[in-house]
């Protein structure tokens, strides 16, 4: 019990929004950019930025078949990218963890999109591009799109009750292992982790 509550810190509750998404989600507007999600661990450089956990135990889970939205509007389910292997990534603009991890997926986007991997960071903001549209022209983020999932059906299916969450899947869309909580996506430890989704 003890491991979960040290994997949880330095992430957000998926299940408590701040109070600007509790409230937008009232009233059905977008709350203001300026109550983006800021604080150490937004703004925190090097590993005091970033605490997760790796769980391996769903490994060989075949990827869900929900649909959720491109950055069009467009609906699209993971199984249309075929063949590659994929990084999906839950987040959420008022989750600090997930802010401060987004330049770091960027990266990996920049560099493993073109050897093959398909990067999903997928919003689980309930007012979809309502709210992610600005966040993605507020930050400089070129090789990011912004996917929405404002059902929550990926993070019900993944049930950590934790953002980020990230899950790596193989080129046959099997399950390798979920990241719990922000990482340094630009680390070894991560490297090893994509190389190994490269080569399957």
């Amino acid at each position: 019990m003890s491991l979960l509550l040290l994997a949880g810190l330095g992430a957000c509750d998926k299940q408590s929004a701040s109070p600007e998404q509790a409230n937008a989600q009232g009233s059905g507007e977008v709350p203001a950019m300026s109550g983006e999600a800021t604080g150490p661990a937004a703004s925190g450089s090097g590993e005091e930025a970033f605490n997760h956990k790796i769980d391996r135990s769903k490994a060989g889970t075949p990827a869900p078949d929900f649909t959720f939205l491109d950055p069009q509007g467009g609906e699209t389910t993971l199984g249309d990218v075929g063949g590659r292997p994929m990084l999906v990534n839950l987040w959420a603009t008022w989750c600090a963890p997930c802010v401060a991890e987004m330049p770091a997926l960027d990266t990996i986007a920049a560099t493993y999109g073109p050897k093959g991997l398909a990067v999903f960071t997928i919003s689980q903001d309930t007012q979809g591009a309502k709210a992610i549209a600005p966040f993605f022209a507020k930050h400089k983020l070129p090789n990011l799109k912004g996917w929405a999932d404002p059902e929550n059906q990926f993070g019900f299916h993944y049930g950590t009750g934790v953002l980020p969450t990230t899950v790596l899947y193989d080129a046959q869309g099997k399950e390798m292992l979920r990241v719990i909580g922000a990482m340094d996506w630009t680390g070894e430890e991560a490297r090893k982790l994509l190389d190994a989704a490269l080569a399957s």
